[in-house]
């Protein structure tokens, strides 16, 4: 079994394995998503901390290791690495798309300077890196991110951070629709159940991205 083979839908059980990928580091960029702050507070409830404890380990042991063992990687290999953040230009909020004004879990107020919105420490830009703001789940809508990507001559975007089933597939989906190969490493992403991860994976896989590993990605290089 590997990422040629497993997290397969309905609708590719049947389909010919993909053709081998090799990556070129000058075309490709590691990008990212939402991890910030906020998505490591313990909730205030007993019981809402007891439904996301599994979450919250899950970002503690596997997301955020990994994913800075994979952007410590991607720098060694000339890989670009890029970042993207959920946070408001105004203190009320008035800029944020319908989807965060929602009331409910996406009700997001995240003002871009207050402590919360701010990225992880360890999984942070360092030097030049680029770090987008967004007000949308998409890192492509609303943001430069695109011309950005362009501009720089990059090909290929390999996707990690959270959640799966929101931030990821909806840039995931806005990438490929932009004609970028696009690959999502599974044990660098959460959503806020293992359930709802794994089904957003197969859901996504093979006709907007490939879904692989993080040691999977690290063979493709050219």
């Amino acid at each position: 079994m590997g990422w040629k083979t497993e997290w397969r839908s309905f609708y590719y059980e049947t389909a010919e394995e993909p053709a081998d990928l090799l990556l070129e580091p000058q075309e490709t960029a590691l990008l990212v998503i939402d991890l910030q702050n906020t998505y490591l507070e313990v909730p205030e409830t007993p019981g809402d901390a007891a439904r996301w404890q599994p979450f919250l380990t899950r970002m503690q042991e596997i997301v955020l290791p990994n994913t800075r063992a994979v952007q410590d990687w991607a720098r060694g290999q000339g890989i670009e690495v890029i970042h993207a953040r959920i946070a408001c230009l105004k203190q009320d909020g008035r800029d944020r798309s319908l989807s965060q004004k929602k009331p409910g879990f996406n009700h997001l107020l995240l003002p871009k300077d207050r402590a919360d919105s701010q990225i992880i420490e360890t999984v942070g830009p360092l030097a030049d890196e680029i770090v987008v703001t967004k007000t949308t789940d998409s890192a492509l809508t609303g943001t430069n991110l695109r011309m950005v990507l362009h501009n720089m001559g990059i090909k290929r975007v390999i996707c990690a951070g959270i959640f799966t089933d929101q931030c990821i597939s909806s840039t995931v989906r806005s990438l490929a629709d932009e004609s970028f190969d696009v690959i999502v490493l599974e044990d660098c992403c959460a959503a806020a159940t293992r359930a709802l991860h794994e089904h957003e994976l197969r859901v996504i896989n093979m006709i907007y991205c490939q879904v692989m590993a993080a040691d999977e990605l690290k063979s493709l290089i050219v």
